[in-house]
């Protein structure tokens, strides 16, 4: 019975990417151009299609009425950041900047009551526990208000599964999945996130290294399969941890810099359908069916879209 199944003490931590121009393998690109007539055109190119909030902060800007302070919202591969336009024509555009950049729009419009599946198959049935704050049983940070993180388990090996439509922004595939007995928590888990329409973010925790059957770029429906579950040490169950945030702060800089500082996302406590309920806020140590209906598809897909699934 999948209700013997051990629900070990886990812990999860937030980390979706606050980064500073020219760091290492850094996601975003960013170059400038002086045109003919002296304008000047600040560009990009990212890694993948996800939505970015830049900070610009200019040390230095002359001759020309730019604000020496400003917060962009960038998405797709490239694309223009900024153009400056010369006061004095005859003249060029002194400047230098510092740009640091987080994923995510900033205070994106959702719907907290929108409703999502399980991230399995249809039938599958899956054991809920709610995940703790890592930042604050190991790091001595205070666990947001608003936390909400949730790890699905099952019996067996299964297939990982979409909980809405949404855009593959980010893969990372990296670790095998033999962490020791007795472990606590690692940050060493295989990740992914998706971005939604609404802006906002899904990162799934978890994967079986090596499973993933999505790439980054591509489009995803409620139920499409994304990978496989894994363990975390022998005495679990096969699981994967799901985390639904939005970005709520720009306050990059500060937040890097202050022990204890609030989180930069807002957590999403969300409504799940399921076989046994069409509109659940779910329990931890409890088990759900998972249940995908036409009807959640009709809420995003195109027509074009659900003629493809097969969705009348």
């Amino acid at each position: 019975m999948i209700n013997k199944i051990k629900l070990t003490a886990l812990f999860f931590s937030l980390s979706l990417g606050v980064l500073t121009a020219g760091a290492q393998e850094s996601p975003i690109n960013f170059s400038s151009k002086t045109n003919a007539d002296k304008s000047v055109e600040l560009s990009y190119e990212k890694q993948d299609p996800g939505t970015y909030t830049v900070l610009l902060k200019f040390r230095e800007l002359t001759n020309t009425d730019a604000s020496s302070e400003q917060d962009i919202t960038i998405r797709g591969y490239s694309g223009n950041l900024l153009t400056m336009k010369p006061q004095n024509a005859g003249q060029g555009i002194g400047y230098s900047y510092a740009s640091t950049y987080i994923r995510g729009k900033f205070e994106p419009k959702y719907d907290a009551n929108f409703i999502y599946t399980l991230p399995y198959k249809a039938g599958a049935k899956a054991m809920v526990s709610e995940s703790g704050f890592v930042g604050a049983k190991y790091f001595g940070n205070t666990t947001p208000d608003d936390w909400k993180a949730y790890r699905f388990y099952t019996k067996v090996e299964d297939t990982v599964t979409a909980v809405r439509k949404g855009i593959v922004v980010d893969i990372k595939d990296l670790h095998e999945n033999n962490v020791p007995d007795g472990v606590a928590y690692t940050s060493k888990s295989n990740d992914m996130i998706i971005e939604h329409a609404d802006g906002t973010l899904a990162t799934y925790r978890g994967f079986k290294k090596g499973s993933f059957v999505v790439e980054v770029g591509q489009t995803v429906f409620p139920g499409t399969a994304l990978g496989v579950n894994s363990k975390n040490n022998s005495n679990s169950g096969h699981n994967i941890s799901l985390m639904l945030t939005y970005l709520k702060s720009k306050e990059i800089d500060r937040s890097r810099t202050l022990q204890n500082s609030k989180s930069l996302y807002g957590f999403i406590t969300p409504h799940f359908i399921t076989a046994e309920n069409a509109d659940a806020i779910l329990e931890s140590r409890k088990e759900y069916t998972a249940s995908v209906p036409a009807e959640v598809f009709k809420k995003e897909l195109t027509k074009k879209e659900m003629k493809k699934h097969g969705v009348k």
